[in-house]
């Protein structure tokens, strides 16, 4: 059973696919699940929380010249990216605020399963994507701010009180299980990356589902954008790594790490930006976009490095 659990979660890029098409195909499958969403994060981010040892924090004091790197590319390359795409495409404006917004989260869980199926280094992922969402409680309200500012208000404080409630507050509550409670944890972790895959699926299926009307519209560019903000964070992180002198691992691993955001955070954070006429908050597509886009772009890259592996050192 825990076989095939795993075999399903890996699969998660046609998960979330799947779910977006028949969003758009047929929105009222999808569009009860709305009050779940904020719920459905934190579980996922329970979830993470679940995986964490204090050993992890050690771990990430005796290597911090690389996760500060990645820590500062994630934080740099995505956000002036996805302002850059934003502006050059001339996107509507509650589209360009959620893709600067989703360009502003963290790297997302899914890149640990991604960096895993890479080959990669998987303790570094971890690493990354644990410091990058500590770091989004103050980040991601700030770059959006500084970023999204000129085309709507951004409510920073808002942003960083729902980071909190969303990211921080659930991870915390998994590492306190995690260790007063070790059996239970144990008996529930084989089970939790399929509930936070089918989790995703979910979330970006039902935003797909309440904007499927605005995303038929738009969704040539909209897609476009999305798949060069992804496309552009895998690149750049790897460049990113090449400067850095690091092997082909750690590059592998910052190119998954910065080119993959936590896009459920965006989604959740997205419904501070509703219209005030409509009450629909548009710029959580483009978040609900980027769950499937990185996930294949990411699920590509990992099958393209499995069948390159990495030069072995000289003897």
């Amino acid at each position: 059973m825990p076989r095939c659990l795993a075999i399903a979660a890996n699969a998660f890029p046609l998960w979330v696919l799947l779910g977006g098409l028949l969003a758009l195909w047929h929105p009222p499958w999808f569009v009860w699940f709305r009050p779940f969403i904020v719920p459905g994060l934190a579980v996922i981010m329970l979830g993470m929380g679940l995986t964490l040892r204090v050993s992890d924090f050690r771990r990430a004091l005796r290597m911090p010249r690389t996760v500060a790197v990645g820590l500062a590319a994630q934080f740099t390359v995505m956000p002036l990216l996805g302002w850059t795409l934003a502006h050059t495409l001339q996107l509507e404006r509650d589209f360009a605020v959620g893709l600067i917004l989703v360009a502003c989260c963290p790297g997302g869980t899914a890149s640990n399963v991604v960096t895993y199926l890479a080959r990669a280094n998987v303790a570094l992922s971890v690493l990354m994507t644990m410091a990058s969402t500590f770091g989004a409680i103050l980040m991601t309200p700030l770059l959006t701010r500084s970023l999204a500012g000129t085309l709507v208000p951004v409510p920073a404080l808002k942003l960083f009180l729902d980071t909190v409630q969303v990211v921080l507050l659930p991870v915390l509550a998994g590492i306190a299980l995690h260790h007063r409670f070790p059996r239970l944890t144990r008996a529930v972790l084989p089970a939790a990356p399929i509930v936070s895959v089918l989790t995703i699926a979910m979330i970006c299926a039902a935003i797909i589902g309440l904007n499927a009307g605005s995303l038929r519209n738009s969704g040539g560019r909209l897609l476009l954008a999305v798949s060069l903000l992804h496309a552009g964070g895998f690149a750049l992180g790897y460049v990113v790594g090449r400067l850095a002198r690091y092997d082909t691992l750690v590059r592998r691993t910052l190119s998954i790490e910065v080119g993959m955001q936590n896009s459920g955070l965006g989604v959740v954070l997205a419904d501070n930006f509703r219209n005030p006429v409509t009450g629909i908050a548009l710029a959580a597509v483009p978040c609900a976009i980027s769950a499937t886009v990185h996930s294949v772009l990411g699920s590509l890259l990992a099958g393209l490095w499995r069948l390159r592996p990495p030069p072995r050192p000289p003897a």
